[in-house]
C-alpha cells in the first residue's frame, strides 16, 4: 500500500474521544424542506472531490453554518488528494495567545465554540468519492440569512418566468420579421404595378404623339 502524506490546512479537532451522532445508510436520505439540497449520509457517493465539497457547501448554506476546510490526506507518490475533511467553522477552539513573543494584544472575539459537526470524504479504488463519516449536530444556533433562505424552487420559478418571457420575445420577433417581409413584398409588388402603369402611360403618350405627328404631316402634304 502506498504511503500517504497528511497535510493539515487548518487546525482540526476530530472529537474521536466522544460518541458523535453519525448518520448512516441510504434510509437517511432527506431533502431539506422541499429543496433539492440533500442532507449528506455515510456511504453517499460523488464523481469527484469538487462534487462532494459542493454538496456539503450547499447543505451548509441551506442549514445555516459556514464551512471550514479541516484536513486533507495526499499520496506521496503523485500528490493526489485521497481524503478530505470539512467541518463547521465553529469547530475547535481558538489558540491560547499566552506565552507568545511580542506585545500583548487585546484578544479578539472567537468564532470557535468546539462544534463537532464534520464530514469526511475518501477516494475509493472505484474512483468515486464516498462519505465515510458525517456528524450532523451543532452545539450552537444555526443562522440562515434571508438571502440563503431563498430556496431552489423560488430560483427555478424565476428562471422559468425569464425563460417564458424570452420565448415570448422570440415569438414576437419572428412575428414582426414575418410582417416586415410581407410588407416589403407588398411594397415591391405595388412598385411593380406602379411601374407597369407608368410604362403604359408613357407608351400611350408616345403613341398619341406619333399619331398627332403623322396627322400633321398628312395635312401639310394636302
Amino acid at each position: 500500500m502506498a504511503k500517504e502524506a497528511v497535510e493539515v490546512e487548518n487546525d482540526w479537532n476530530s472529537g474521536n474521544s466522544e460518541e458523535d451522532d453519525v448518520v448512516e445508510g441510504e434510509d437517511n436520505i432527506k431533502s431539506l424542506e422541499g429543496d433539492d439540497v440533500i442532507e449528506p449520509y455515510v456511504g453517499m457517493e460523488f464523481e469527484s472531490e469538487d462534487d462532494a465539497r459542493r454538496c456539503y457547501n450547499d447543505y451548509a448554506r441551506r442549514v445555516g453554518f459556514v464551512v471550514r476546510v479541516m484536513q486533507r490526506r495526499r499520496s506521496e507518490i503523485d500528490g493526489r488528494t485521497l481524503a478530505r475533511r470539512l467541518g463547521c467553522n465553529k469547530q475547535g477552539f481558538s489558540p491560547n495567545p499566552k506565552g507568545k513573543i511580542g506585545p500583548e494584544r487585546k484578544p479578539r472575539p472567537s468564532a470557535r465554540e468546539g462544534c463537532k459537526a464534520t464530514i469526511l470524504f475518501k477516494l475509493e479504488k472505484s474512483g468515486k468519492w464516498v462519505v465515510t463519516r458525517f456528524v450532523k449536530d451543532h452545539n450552537h444556533p444555526l443562522v440562515v440569512t434571508a438571502h440563503e433562505h431563498t430556496n431552489v424552487h423560488d430560483k427555478d420559478k424565476k428562471i422559468q418566468e425569464l425563460s417564458r418571457e424570452l420565448q415570448r420575445q422570440e415569438e414576437l420577433c419572428v412575428a414582426y420579421r414575418e410582417r416586415l417581409i410581407n410588407f416589403l413584398a407588398n411594397v415591391e409588388k405595388q412598385a411593380d404595378n406602379l411601374s407597369s402603369k407608368v410604362l403604359a402611360v408613357v407608351e400611350n403618350v408616345k403613341k398619341a404623339e406619333a399619331e398627332a405627328l403623322n396627322e400633321a404631316l398628312t395635312l401639310s402634304e394636302v
